[in-house]
């Protein structure tokens, strides 16, 4: 009468305690993943900032030149930032083929991590394709 015994359902209740602790990780980690991937897609073509741009000049601005314009030309391009001298950064992250984005700004600061990698025209005239690996940074003026 005297002997003490662990109930064999407390270590169940805790065994599915734990599980159902790592299932909740589990699924937050998947959807983390998912939204990180969301974000992390090219733009749609004639959504996202591309379109936002265009759509934030006069009604002419459909048939301006945009002050730049970079298309990605490889499998991946590594690191293209754009933004405005001082002020919003319009792009930092990797393009993928066939990806491009044009601005309209008056004035643009661009960072190409891998210059051969992107065809960039600036102001309508094409800009001459760097080395593989060759870092390049400019300013563009809009005309």
């Amino acid at each position: 009468m005297g002997r003490h015994r662990s109930d064999p359902m407390g270590l169940a209740r805790l065994a599915l305690a734990v599980l159902a602790a790592a299932m909740v990780v589990t699924l937050l980690v998947i959807g983390g993943r998912a939204l990180f991937a969301q974000l992390d897609t090219p733009e749609r073509p004639g959504l996202g900032r591309q379109a936002r741009t265009a759509t934030a000049q006069p009604p002419s601005a459909a048939a301006q030149v945009p002050t730049v314009r970079i298309e990605c030309v490889a499998d991946t391009c590594p690191l293209v930032t754009v933004r405005v001298p001082g002020g919003d950064v319009l792009q930092y992250r990797d393009m993928s083929r066939g990806e491009e984005v044009s601005y309209f700004e008056p004035e643009l600061d661009v960072v190409l991590t891998d210059a051969a990698t992107v065809r960039v025209t600036a102001n309508g005239t094409p800009r001459p394709q760097g080395d593989p690996g060759e870092r390049e940074a400019f300013t563009v003026q809009g005309s």
